[in-house]
């Protein structure tokens, strides 16, 4: 078991540089680090993609004269329903169908 342990550990540090893929010791640390930025850097990339949306639709409605708090308003009192991701894509892919939910809103 004991070895079966450390040649797990080992392989999972595979490829890692100095004697943090062949010193036990290092390598466990190594691993239980690598761990710990996988599971945040997780979290971030969908912060990442979060602040993309907005930052896509606030430069989608700025080309009809409305800011992003503005637009998000308008399509609450609207009651409209529709998450920021789909809204980016609209903007971003299907412009046509964009300026029609724009001018909906305006309204």
């Amino acid at each position: 078991m004991h070895r079966k342990r450390r040649a797990g550990i080992l392989k999972h540090t595979k490829g890692y540089r100095w004697g943090r893929k062949s010193k036990i010791k290092v390598a466990k640390v190594a691993k239980m680090k690598a761990g710990q930025y996988a599971f945040v850097d997780r979290r971030k990339k969908k912060r990442a993609a979060r602040q993309l949306w907005s930052v896509r639709l606030n430069a989608a409605v700025r080309k009809y004269d409305l800011s992003y708090s503005k637009f998000i308003d308008l399509l609450k009192k609207a009651n409209i329903e529709m998450d920021r991701k789909v809204l980016s894509e609209l903007a971003l892919n299907y412009p046509a169908v964009f300026a029609k939910l724009v001018e909906a809103v305006k309204k």
